[in-house]
C-alpha cells in the first residue's frame, strides 16, 4: 500500500536546467521501488520570469507578478505545498506565501540548517551565490544570526561568478567554466571558510562533491532532502 503522500509544487524555470537537476535529484532520492512509489510533482516551468538580479537592483521590470502567477497557477493545479528552485528569487518569499494559501519550503531555511547540521559544525561559510541574493543578504542574515560568519567573493571574483552563472544558463559548460568555479571555491577556503555553500542553482550543474578540498553543500541537494522529508511525512514547515 502506497501511503499517502503531499503533491509537491515545483516554481521552475529559473533557470531550467537547474529546475531539471533539482527533479532529477528528486527522483533518484526518493525510496520507490515502482513508479507509484514516487512523488506527485507539478512543475511550472516558466523562464519568462523577468531578471531576478536586475529586480532586486531596481534596474529592471519586477518579477514578482511572474512569481506569484507561478505560484497560484500550482496552487490550483493540486499542489500541497511549494518549492522554488532558485535561491535569489526567495528575496521575494513574502510576496508569493501572501498571494496562496499552500505552505513555502524555502530553499535558504533548509540549506541554512543542512549547514548547520554538517559535523563538525562550521564557524566559517563561503558562499558560492548570485548577486541578488547576496544583495539581499538571504544567507547572511541567517547565517550570521547563529554564529557563522559568511565568506564571500571579493568584487572581482563576484562578477567572475555571475559570468560563470550566466555560461551556465546558457549551456555553455566547458573545463574553463569548471575550473574557474572551482578557483572560486578554492578562494574562500584560502581565506578560511570550513565549508563552501553552492547558494546558486546553476552552481552544483557545474561544482561536484570532490572537486574542491573542504566540504561542499548543494542548496539544490538540500532542498530535495526537505522536499522528500516534507512530502512523505507529517512534518511542519515552522
Amino acid at each position: 500500500m502506497i501511503k499517502h503522500q503531499k503533491t509537491v509544487g515545483v516554481m521552475g524555470g529559473l533557470g531550467p536546467e537547474a529546475t531539471l537537476d533539482f527533479f532529477g535529484k528528486l527522483l533518484k532520492a526518493t525510496d520507490a521501488q515502482t513508479d507509484q512509489g514516487h512523488l506527485h510533482v507539478i512543475i511550472n516551468n516558466n523562464p519568462k520570469v523577468p531578471n531576478r538580479h536586475a529586480s532586486i537592483a531596481g534596474t529592471g521590470p519586477s518579477c514578482i507578478p511572474a512569481l506569484v502567477a507561478s505560484a497560484k497557477a500550482l496552487e490550483r493545479a493540486g499542489a500541497d505545498f511549494l518549492v522554488m528552485v532558485c535561491n535569489t528569487a526567495h528575496a521575494y518569499e513574502a510576496e508569493i506565501t501572501e498571494a496562496v494559501a499552500l505552505p513555502f519550503l524555502g530553499i535558504i531555511d533548509v540549506s541554512v540548517e543542512a549547514c548547520l547540521e554538517h559535523s563538525p559544525k562550521p564557524e566559517r561559510i563561503g558562499l558560492l551565490a548570485a548577486d541578488g541574493c547576496l544583495e539581499t543578504e538571504l544567507y547572511q542574515k541567517q547565517l550570521e544570526a547563529r554564529g557563522v560568519e559568511c565568506l564571500l567573493p571579493n568584487p572581482v571574483n563576484q562578477r567572475l561568478l555571475m559570468d560563470l552563472i550566466f555560461k551556465v544558463k546558457a549551456n555553455k559548460v566547458d573545463d574553463d567554466v569548471r575550473d574557474g568555479m572551482k578557483c572560486l571555491a578554492e578562494t574562500l577556503i584560502e581565506e578560511g571558510a570550513d565549508i563552501i555553500l553552492a547558494a546558486c542553482t546553476e552552481v552544483p550543474l557545474v561544482l561536484k562533491t570532490g572537486d574542491v578540498t573542504k566540504p561542499l553543500l548543494s542548496s539544490t541537494d538540500a532542498l530535495v532532502a526537505a522536499t522528500i522529508a516534507y512530502a512523505t511525512q507529517d512534518t511542519e514547515i515552522v
